[in-house]
């Protein structure tokens, strides 16, 4: 297998000679042949082990059996434990979600703290086969049964062309020891229950079915090739990019054959779920929205408007307090007392300062809520000025409003109250800007 192993690695993973490489090593079976693999060849590695303190005594035996390993081996050991069952309950995960999040977050911090190129996992053609038939139970696209990536950012999984098989022979021609994992021979997760009860069967009938399934992975990946051309074409055709997230043209996207597929490639990136909500939408009013973790998709007129859903979503309100200087959240403003006015834009207003009530309030604006247009004597309904400045309804709201007391003092980088600008008996000035 040694020689085997050093073929492909100059073949898919020549970028990997010469790296500062960081393995993932549970202590188990492939794991351990990864690491010895590349340590006969003369590779720049390291260990890094997580504890997730799941099964007491032995998480404890698997992290000294790591970490004699790379002292035999006279590699940089690194490891973490994780209080892995309060992570699950504080995020609402189930415990191999969080084990996941725990684990690559700490391979993130220990790559930036290290220096390394690539976190190296053990992932091989078995939990490939497991992965395709765990998607497919579950329901999935194309790319769900393409198969586990090779490379993904800086992830990178080596021994994916070699079987389970190849692996445990190398290990006892070899006569390496390796940590049994006793939680891999229980049936409580669907990946063991595929593992030990469902792929035997599966291979009393067909033995080669591991090599079915690559050359059917591989056709499909062909396909998916296609498909992410043909959605370059598409993209560039009715979507567009702006600062606040994507605009996606519906009269444009609706002419295409497909159109649910289409919305389908758009945006599964984004986590979106509900796909009958999604497609709902190309039938819905001005408005009306669907959420997924992380972003938000908008109707609005005839578009769909994408953005990201950030931490102060929900906070609709921050001060500042007399003297402050600047604010970095949830906008970048700088206030900076002056004896001249100078330059004066969207992002830069000066203001008398003798006229403001502290605390200031940077809030998002409400219905109902009206101010006095610089330049202008009478008031006006923060809605209509929306609409006559053409806002759509994401660019409402975002927009913030700097506040004395209950006054508007400023739409923030769209107009100025005239209540609160400098006249002939101003005596101080107060410069505000932003960084949009």
């Amino acid at each position: 297998m040694l020689s085997e192993f050093k073929k492909e690695l100059s073949q898919h993973f020549s970028y990997l000679k010469g790296a500062k490489l960081l393995i993932a090593c549970s202590g188990g079976l492939d794991s351990v042949v990864l690491t010895q693999l590349l340590f006969k060849l003369k590779y720049n590695i390291a260990i890094a082990h997580c504890n997730f303190s799941l099964r007491g005594k032995e998480s404890d035996e698997d992290a000294l059996f790591t970490e004699n390993l790379a002292e035999s081996l006279q590699i940089p050991f690194h490891s973490e434990i994780f209080d892995t069952e309060t992570y699950a309950k504080d995020h609402k995960l189930s415990t191999q979600m969080a084990a996941r999040q725990l684990r690559y977050s700490w391979f993130d911090e220990v790559i930036q703290n290290f220096g390394y190129d690539y976190i190296l996992t053990a992932h091989h053609a078995n939990d490939d086969l497991e992965t395709f038939f765990l998607n497919l139970t579950r329901g999935t696209g194309l790319r769900g049964l393409t198969g586990i990536p090779s490379k993904n950012e800086k992830v990178v999984r080596p021994l994916l062309h070699f079987s389970r098989e190849e692996i445990l022979a190398y290990a006892k021609s070899q006569n390496l020891y390796w940590r049994e994992d006793s939680s891999n021979a229980k049936t409580d997760y669907l990946r063991n229950k595929l593992r030990l009860e469902v792929l035997p069967k599966l291979k009393e009938t067909s033995k080669d079915i591991l090599q079915h399934v690559q050359k059917t992975q591989k056709n499909l990946q062909a396909s998916q090739a296609l498909v992410e051309d043909y959605m370059t074409l598409v993209y560039n055709l009715a979507v567009s990019e702006n600062e606040g997230g994507y605009s996606i043209d519906i009269a444009k996207i609706s002419e295409l054959p497909n159109t649910n597929a289409l919305l389908y490639e758009l945006l599964h990136p984004f986590g979106f779920t509900a796909w009958d909500d999604v497609y709902g939408l190309l039938n819905a009013q001005t408005g009306k929205e669907v959420v997924s973790g992380s972003h938000r998709l908008l109707r609005n007129r005839n578009e769909f408007i994408l953005t990201k859903i950030t931490e102060n979503s929900e906070k609709n309100e921050f001060f500042i307090k007399k003297n402050q200087k600047e604010i970095n959240n949830p906008i970048d403003i700088k206030l900076n007392p002056t004896n001249k006015m100078g330059h004066i834009d969207n992002t830069t207003v000066y203001v008398d300062a003798d006229k403001l009530l502290f605390p200031l309030r940077l809030r998002k604006w409400q219905e109902g809520d009206v101010f006095q247009p610089f330049g202008m004597q009478g008031k006006k309904k923060l809605s209509k000025f929306f609409k006559d400045e053409k806002l759509s309804l994401v660019a409402k709201e975002q927009v913030w409003l700097l506040c004395s007391e209950d006054k508007i003092v400023w739409v923030v980088n769209h107009r100025l109250d005239d209540r609160f600008k400098i006249t002939p008996s101003t005596k101080n000035l107060l410069k505000i800007t932003t960084n949009p």
